[in-house]
């Protein structure tokens, strides 16, 4: 068993096989998910664990290479939008059109948050 980074075995085999400009939507529960993409559902109730945790730990992971979040998301919902800003050219756009790009991640990672906007597609990059 892994001592340290991500322990949960879907998330971090669903990480393994991920390639340089993939898609990964971290959302909260509200997000609808789309049909396609592997799913690793993290959510165990409402706000666990948060978006703050699994962005930071998906962060220590992944190399990113660019990311793309709900511009609503800095009117309603400020601790997260504080969390946005610290990823490398993040772009916002409608939420409406976040929905729309989702359909194109290769995976989705639900977190138990439950405030407005808390999803954020990263684009994988490469370490070398």
């Amino acid at each position: 068993m892994k001592k340290a980074g991500i322990l949960n075995r879907h998330l971090a085999g669903a990480l393994a096989g991920l390639g340089h400009g993939d898609g990964v939507l971290v959302c909260d529960a509200g997000m609808p998910i789309p049909d396609g993409p592997r799913v690793v559902d993290l959510a165990f109730r409402a706000g666990v664990p948060s978006f703050a945790e699994v962005l930071d730990g998906l962060l220590a992971e992944l190399v990113v290479e660019g990311a793309t979040g709900a511009e609503e998301v800095r009117a309603a919902n400020p601790e997260a939008a504080r969390l946005l800003d610290a990823l490398p050219a993040l772009v916002l756009v409608p939420h409406e059109r976040l929905k729309e790009l989702s359909a194109g991640a290769r995976l989705v990672v639900r977190t138990g948050e439950a405030r407005p906007y808390a999803n954020v597609l990263l684009r994988c990059g490469v370490f070398f």
